[in-house]
């Protein structure tokens, strides 16, 4: 059984580095891909068949991964020019069943400031192997910072981010590739300064639940709803309580048709981001909306 809010470990007693992450379900296995900030690494995979048992798989991307352009135009960069590694935040991964391909969307920045807020894309043949870098790039322009990705039944994806400096929300639809953007669907909440995006589809509405911009430091949550991605949602309505339960989200998982919401619980003011734990919370569809349901342990199932 897992605790909320302290370090996880994988099977080999070491700490689980899977921060602002992502997982997806693929032939038996739930793959954990998040931040990795030790070292040259940048994005590291864990696995598990039944939610609790993590095995580290690999440091998908690193300084030294193998980069290649292709039809878009990027720019290739994974180490700045003095040597400082760039950054690349809230990995997102999904698998093209038309390309037999899995695809990450990422958020991009120098590593000196944030002034890129920009997208960062690679693939891999395999869902743990060593990702081929493509690149950032900023989609039709527009900044994207904090992101999460979404896969309808029938494979259409959707990519969403802050934009505007986190004043409002986009989401895009994904080429049918998911290498790009096919169009922007919605700006949402302008001005209303969210991030950590994390969608959920529920019995009833599509939810999303997104965090105010207050660095490393929680706040109140919110959620929306609507009856389809590219329907129209709803005003934003709060979830747990002030702090979130002293999380921010990462993402929201579906597992039989139990609604768990994941979050990171960061340490101090990022000064001890390795010491950042991990939160699962039940999300409960009632007739006025969602609820989120405070836990000690983090129950999977």
């Amino acid at each position: 059984m897992l605790k909320n809010g302290i370090v996880w470990k994988d099977t080999q007693g070491n700490p689980i580095h899977a921060h602002g992450g992502y997982m997806i379900f693929h032939e038996g296995y739930y793959y954990w891909y998040g931040e990795d900030r030790r070292d040259n690494f940048y994005v590291s995979c864990y696995r598990s068949q039944n939610l609790t048992d993590w095995e580290f798989r690999n440091h998908i991307l690193t300084t030294n991964s193998k980069m290649e352009g292709y039809r878009v135009r990027t720019t290739l960069k994974l180490i700045n020019e003095d040597g400082k590694k760039v950054n690349l935040e809230r990995p997102k991964v999904l698998y093209n069943k038309k390309t037999n391909k899995f695809v990450m969307w990422a958020h991009f920045e120098n590593g000196k400031n944030y002034l890129d807020a920009a997208v960062a894309i690679a693939t891999c043949d395999t869902p743990d192997g060593d990702f081929t870098y493509h690149g950032h790039f900023n989609p039709y322009g527009y900044m994207s910072r904090d992101c999460t990705l979404y896969q309808e039944e029938d494979g259409t994806a959707y990519f969403i981010s802050a934009s505007r400096d986190n004043a409002d929300l986009h989401v895009y639809r994904l080429s049918d590739d998911y290498m790009n953007v096919d169009c922007l669907v919605h700006s949402l909440w302008q001005g209303e300064y969210r991030e950590a995006p994390a969608v959920i589809k529920g019995k009833y509405h599509y939810y999303m639940i997104s965090s105010f911009c207050t660095g490393w430091a929680p706040n109140q949550g919110k959620y929306a709803w609507a009856d389809s991605i590219e329907g129209r949602w709803s005003s934003l309505k709060e979830i747990g309580d002030d702090t979130t339960y002293d999380s921010q989200s990462a993402f929201l998982l579906n597992v039989n048709g139990k609604l768990l919401y994941v979050g990171d619980r960061w340490g101090g003011d990022g000064d001890k981001y390795f010491e950042s734990g991990y939160v699962v919370y039940p999300l409960k569809e009632t007739e006025d909306g969602l609820e989120m349901i405070y836990q000690d342990t983090a129950e999977f199932e």
